[in-house]
């Protein structure tokens, strides 16, 4: 069944959100605009090319964009840590960072053993307080580098920070590692391998660990402009992640149910509104959003 954005693969997918629902544009005219979060009543987003976040919020009097944080260090993926301060992978400060309530911005980590991170890509906060990111090379081989910076590491690897600060690597067999998130009972990490057109999941274990990996589903028959890139996982634990020619709905077995297609093609999505019923969509140079049947997972000290 399909309507003007939505495919329906499986009747679960009409659970999810109305087939009849409308997409709407609610900002546009950025570079491209990546990581969204829901925060305080505003989403929180990256424009990767002007150097900048954004903050959109919405009230009686109407819709307001105003820069948030400039520059920006070309941030790319955004997440809260359970302070709600704002956890932020950037591309050319080749860190995390952290903007603190009194306004300072400081580094969470920018190297490993020694050597200079790649390209921080997006990011995930546990519920004990650890942070899980992604580190492809995507920084390093931007158009906007006068030529491609060497990486210092040698591998594009997904890591954790523990709640004391250590950094850990969780995985170094990646091609490009992009989104990632966790199951509803953070049992099972989901993370994109954007070359490789897959997502992989990994088993959590009690230490922050991660182990069993493999593959979970695989966009390499797939048509359509995009690649697995943005993913986030809704309050029943269906996956929500960007691919080939729209936005797929994966249910917790591993099978596709439905597709969202946004009038441009996503990078990223993200829950938000103060039920987490709406999804918000970062797409090229426009913000969108549609309503949702069921909420997202909450980030931030909403985790706890």
């Amino acid at each position: 069944m399909t309507s003007k954005f939505i495919e329906i693969i499986d009747a679960k997918m009409a659970t999810l959100v109305d087939s009849e629902v409308e997409i709407e544009c609610i900002a546009s005219g950025f570079g491209f605009i990546e990581g969204p979060v829901w925060i305080k009543g505003g989403l929180v987003f990256s424009d990767i090319p002007n150097n900048r976040l954004i903050r959109w919020t919405e009230d009686k009097y109407g819709p307001s964009v105003v820069t948030y944080r400039a520059p920006s260090g070309m941030s790319n993926g955004n997440t809260l840590d359970l302070n709600d301060e704002l956890i932020t992978c950037e591309h050319k400060g080749r860190r995390v960072s952290r903007g603190e309530s009194g306004g300072d911005v400081v580094t969470v980590v920018d190297s490993y053993n020694g050597k200079r991170l790649n390209s921080p890509n997006d990011v995930v906060c546990r519920s004990d307080g650890s942070l899980y990111f992604t580190d492809p090379p995507y920084g390093l081989i931007h158009p906007s580098n006068p030529a491609p910076i060497p990486s210092e590491l040698g591998f594009n690897g997904v890591f954790r920070i523990d709640p004391a600060g250590n950094l850990e690597l969780m995985c170094e067999d990646f091609d490009r590692p992009n989104g990632l998130a966790f199951s509803p009972d953070e049992q099972i990490l989901y993370i994109d391998d954007s070359a490789r057109g897959h997502i992989r999941k990994f088993q959590v274990e009690d230490s922050g660990g991660l182990s069993d990996g493999e593959v979970f589903f695989d966009y390499m028959s797939a048509d359509g402009m995009g690649v697995p890139d943005g993913m986030k996982v809704d309050s029943l634990g269906n996956i929500w992640s960007t691919g080939p020619g729209s936005v797929w709905v994966i249910d917790p077995d591993g099978s596709a149910i439905g597709r969202v297609y946004v009038p441009e093609s996503p990078a990223n999505l993200a829950f938000g509104g103060s039920d987490l019923c709406t999804m918000y969509f970062t797409a090229r140079n426009g913000l969108y959003r549609m309503s949702l049947l069921v909420p997202g997972l909450p980030v931030g000290r909403a985790k706890r």
